[in-house]
């Protein structure tokens, strides 16, 4: 059973989205607005937006790279204890999506060295950059950028043996594409697990209910779910399906 996390003073939640504007835009002289070109999609393209359905609830903009500070999520002993419960240790391949500042990315990196790795992975190239200087700063050699796409997080084939979605599923426009493009990067055995609020993804969150509907319209199937900080958020982790459905046989859910 996940232990539970105890609740503390989590301030900052939601930076303004204008702050990641101008930071984007306090670049060094001569950074101008291209991708650097080691941070770019590793994996193939895959199954375009448009022949998926639209989600039928509303989806939250990025309004921050980091949910809560990071001081005050390790006093809470989030990630030491979601790590724990999950098995991160030496070895392991792991993705975390919508990475943003890097509080999963980093402390993951270090779990599974010396032989494992960690893909970050972002839809936003300038929180990308931020990240990259971030890992190059700690000397974590085993983590790579990967610039994604609403739709599609462009991962390697069979790259992965855990993903981590951290507050950002209620920010993904086309949840549909991105978890049937996300199957060809899991190995077997690979689960994905997810955080987030109970409550409705206007308000940055994810109702437990739907998360189920849009997972189980995938085919993938729940193990494990429990409360977090509270009662407030949870964690879930799930089993992506033996056989992965027609994409032009899912049906989107309702909030």
């Amino acid at each position: 059973m996940l232990p539970a996390v105890i609740c503390a003073s989590c301030r900052a939640r939601f930076l303004l989205f204008a702050a990641l504007v101008l930071g984007s835009f306090s670049a060094t002289p001569g950074q101008g607005t291209e991708q650097p070109s080691q941070i770019r999609p590793l994996g193939p393209p895959g199954v375009p937006a448009q022949f998926f359905p639209l989600p039928r609830r509303p989806v939250a903009g990025i309004v921050a790279e980091e949910w809560a500070t990071e001081e005050a999520r390790d006093r809470d002993g989030e990630a030491e204890q979601i790590m724990n419960f999950l098995g991160v240790g030496p070895g392991m391949s792991v993705a975390d999506l919508g990475a943003g500042a890097g509080y999963y990315t980093v402390r993951v990196a270090k779990r599974v060295e010396p032989t494992g790795r960690v893909l970050a992975e972002d839809v936003v190239p300038a929180t990308l950059w931020k990240l990259q200087e971030r890992v190059s700063r700690e000397h974590l050699d085993n983590v790579t950028p990967v610039l994604g796409e609403p739709h599609d997080p462009r991962l390697p084939v069979r790259s992965v043996d855990l993903v981590l979605m951290v507050h950002m599923y209620h920010e993904v426009a086309q949840p549909y594409g991105l978890l049937f493009n996300l199957l060809p990067a899991l190995r077997t055995e690979a689960r994905v697990a997810v955080i987030d609020l109970d409550q409705p993804t206007e308000q940055h969150g994810t109702p437990h209910a739907l998360l189920l509907c849009e997972f189980h319209s995938l085919g993938f199937r729940q193990t494990h779910w429990g409360w977090m900080r509270g009662k407030s958020e949870y964690f879930a982790l799930f089993k992506p399906p033996a056989q992965p459905p027609k994409h032009e046989a899912i049906v989107p859910c309702s909030q």
